[in-house]
């Protein structure tokens, strides 16, 4: 760090040499982004003031709402500004802030998408004894577990990039601050992060996939055993939303992850990390609206509340009642 020839600051390379596209992309970004902190504000708001909704399966998909949100807040806004402006430029304490908190937040979206998994595993194939094991208690430490893994792991990951030395070529090609895009910066050693970032991808990707699919298999094998065609029919649809969500994540950190270093590619990657840096976390509260009556009931009800004189108020404090 205190080398004279240190990079101080980094420049993005810009997503097209066409003026025309960069504004197209501009709007469609921002519209998207705009949607997309509605989307996740609202979902947080329905959960929040609807005690029909203070159930474990909602409480866990505000609290995805909440890292979409913080997600999109931490990579689109400068990457707007980059699409407007001829200074690209972000500096280092700035890049290694970005790429902590997005280090940070894929992880324990990761996580919270397991968790919901177990949920709908604990909800179907194991109805009566639910509301003992998605207790308050439970759901609360589920939820702390896995904001406090990604925040732990993001700090570990980033500090041994950030100790990195970078002294030579200081334009990044890519929309953010990214751990590939940084280490192909790097003017030193770089086996020892690309070790931590396999593991941690074997930690992160890996096994909360392997957890789901597990889950759902179990789910898949007990549904398929009810007799009633409707029951199986709402226990599917219970768990779609769901399964859309994980597709969409899953399937474009996978892409972009867990592949060989000598298949990477500047251009898929900035495509991918467009898609679940922007189209996913818009498209997540569009998915679990759309899918859930119960969310469409709750947002008539407060509106119903909220248009009508001396209504009745909604009990404010979110708690999470266990429920099938």
């Amino acid at each position: 760090m205190a080398d004279k020839n240190q990079t101080t600051e980094f420049v993005f390379v810009t997503i097209s040499n066409q003026p025309r596209l960069q504004g197209l992309l501009f709007v469609v970004i921002l519209i998207m982004y705009i949607t997309s902190l509605m989307g996740n504000i609202l979902m947080g708001i329905i959960v929040r003031l609807s005690p029909a909704l203070h159930s474990p399966m909602y409480y866990f998909i505000s609290n995805l709402s909440l890292v979409d949100l913080c997600y999109t807040s931490v990579t689109i806004p400068k990457m707007l500004v980059n699409l407007l402006s001829e200074d690209r430029t972000i500096s280092f304490t700035g890049c290694a802030a970005q790429l902590y908190f997005l280090i940070a937040l894929g992880p324990t979206e990761c996580f919270l998408l397991a968790v919901m998994a177990y949920d709908r595993f604990t909800a179907i194939c194991h109805p009566l004894r639910y509301v003992i094991v998605m207790n308050n208690r439970r759901c609360v430490q589920l939820v702390t577990g896995s904001w406090v893994s990604g925040l732990l792991l993001s700090l570990v990951q980033t500090s041994l990039i950030v100790t990195l030395p970078f002294c030579g070529d200081s334009r990044l090609n890519h929309f953010f601050c990214d751990v590939t895009p940084l280490l192909s910066l790097a003017c030193g050693d770089t086996s020892m992060n690309e070790i931590a970032v396999s593991a941690a991808c074997v930690l992160i990707v890996l096994i909360p996939s392997m957890l789901i699919l597990v889950s759902y298999g179990k789910i898949v094998s007990t549904v398929l055993k009810i007799t009633s065609a409707q029951q199986r029919r709402k226990a599917f649809s219970t768990c779609s939303s769901h399964l859309i969500v994980i597709t969409l994540f899953y399937g474009s950190a996978s892409a972009m992850y867990l592949r060989p270093k000598s298949s990477y590619s500047p251009e898929r990657d900035k495509f991918l990390a467009l898609f679940y840096s922007v189209v996913t976390p818009t498209l997540n509260p569009i998915i679990y609206s759309m899918r859930s009556k119960d969310i469409h009931k709750a947002l008539r009800r407060i509106l119903q509340n909220s248009l009508t004189p001396n209504s009745g108020q909604f009990n404010s404090s979110i708690s999470v009642k266990s429920s099938k």
